[in-house]
């Protein structure tokens, strides 16, 4: 394999990878395999089933403890595909609300929160969100989730600890 970039031989190894291009901070790829350019220090990351990759962060996130943060409520939006402006009716506020979660200006409300994981569960994920999911949150603290997932056997699966 050539470099895209220089055309110099890549060198395919296993590594973890920070995945920040999903748009939250603390997201690991465990034993992915990236290509490495030994002329430039480009870099390939080939990731297979990348939706069902986003599938499992999203559940990661809405089944987290804590508050969402506005990195994952972005995410959150994306993921179920609402522009802003559609998101911002769905959710029953203002434009500029969603924009401050969003920017971290301002912290999502409890019930906003809550309404929020419903949203995704019962949607796109399409999964049981029992009740007493939302009576775990601790609406006092916002931390971001941290996460390293593993693609093993064609699947993707939170990586053990």
């Amino acid at each position: 394999m050539r470099c895209i970039e220089c055309l110099g031989p890549m060198i395919e190894k296993v590594e973890n990878h920070r995945f920040d291009e999903c748009g939250l901070p603390n997201i690991t790829l465990v034993g992915i395999r990236i290509s490495r350019c030994r002329q430039c220090g480009g870099y390939e990351i080939a990731i297979p089933r990348i939706e069902q990759l986003h599938r499992l962060i999203a559940r990661s996130v809405i089944e987290k403890p804590t508050r969402l943060t506005g990195a994952e409520v972005r995410f959150l939006r994306k993921w179920l595909d609402l522009s802003g402006p559609e998101f911002a009716k769905r959710m029953g506020v203002t434009l500029e609300t969603v924009s401050r979660w969003e920017n971290g200006a301002m912290p999502i409300g409890a019930q906003a929160d809550r309404l929020l994981r419903l949203l995704v569960a019962q949607g796109r994920l399409e999964m049981i969100y029992p009740g007493e999911c939302l009576d775990r949150i601790d609406a006092s603290e916002a931390n971001e989730i941290r996460v390293g997932v593993r693609f093993k056997r064609k699947n993707w699966a939170v990586a053990a600890a």
